[in-house]
């Protein structure tokens, strides 16, 4: 029996102009900008729509904006009655997915992620902290580069995204050494990530110590579809479970190569990314080639995958 996933991305996927179309063509999609413009208490909105980029790109800008994004554009798939067998997002798109799960509200997610980007972003003094992508290296290189350094000096793996794609994360100075080292093992491209903030790795267990303050005042339903974590690649669904895991997240690789692995194994063979670009398209075919990935973007595209998901 065919099985459906939703994918939504994180952080990196944002560009002014996102999520416009959806939200003048469908009120169920405005309604929820609107709703993020009353919660934050600024124009998201315009923001996500006109700019300026250099303010959207801020992190404490840029979570709410692409959580806002992609809820919009699973509101209007869901209210055509596409429903999905499991949920994943990628690093900040794992809120994403607990909102489309009905385990936490849009506005409860909102404020998280709006008090996490603050977080991550007190953890580390600008600047001292660096995100690298390294390309054409196997896993086990990517880690044995990492293992030679040690405090003060970290350097850790943060995303298992493909084969041979593991971004790193750390202090600046070492991250740059790791970049060399890759290149020197033979890496295709060893390439800096414009982020100051070095997410997934042990630098931002301060910033997780907030954020499980945080989670401790709320209270969290069960998922009503199971939830992929990024740090175990494993489905979750309980409470507990879900904010253990959200806590953890904040300081652990994201194992979306495993992840993506463990849902084809599953029996998932329709994959739909939820939101602005398409970095997850982009790796769900370096993952397998074969899995069908629609999107639901813009108005074109969730036609084009209306159509094909009613044609099944």
């Amino acid at each position: 029996m065919s099985k459906r996933t939703f994918l939504f991305p994180g952080q990196g996927s944002q560009y002014v102009g996102m999520g416009k179309e959806l939200a003048d063509v469908y009120p169920k999609a405005r309604a929820y900008f609107k709703q993020a413009d009353q919660i934050l208490g600024y124009d998201l909105s315009q923001l996500c729509f006109c700019g300026p980029e250099a303010e959207l790109n801020r992190t404490i800008h840029t979570q709410p904006a692409i959580l806002t994004a992609s809820i919009a554009a699973w509101a209007v798939l869901s209210d055509n009655g596409i429903k999905p067998d499991m949920l994943a997002g990628h690093s900040l798109g794992e809120y994403t997915a607990l909102v489309a799960a009905g385990s936490l509200s849009f506005e409860q997610a909102l404020l998280l992620v709006q008090k996490r980007a603050a977080y991550m972003q007190a953890a580390v003094p600008e600047g001292q902290g660096a995100m690298a992508a390294i390309i054409g290296l196997k896993r086990d290189e990517v880690l044995d580069i990492c293992r030679g350094f040690n405090p003060p000096d970290i350097v850790e793996a943060a995303n298992f995204n493909c084969p041979g794609q593991v971004v790193i994360s750390g202090s600046r100075d070492a991250v740059l050494k790791a970049m060399q080292q890759a290149k020197e093992r033979g890496a295709k491209l060893a390439k800096q990530l414009p982020l100051s903030i070095p997410s997934h790795c042990s630098l931002m267990s301060a910033a997780g110590e907030k954020l499980a303050y945080e989670l401790e005042q709320l209270t969290l339903n069960q998922a009503q579809v199971p939830i992929i974590s990024n740090v175990t690649a494993k489905p979750i669904t309980s409470a507990a479970e879900i904010k253990a895991a959200l806590i953890k997240q904040v300081s652990s690789a994201v194992l979306w190569e495993d992840s993506i692995s463990y849902m084809i194994d599953k029996g998932v063979d329709t994959f739909i990314e939820l939101g602005p670009g398409q970095v997850l398209k982009k790796l769900l075919k370096r993952i397998n080639k074969n899995a069908g990935i629609l999107q639901v973007e813009d108005e074109n595209n969730l036609q084009k995958t209306l159509s094909v998901l009613k044609g099944c």
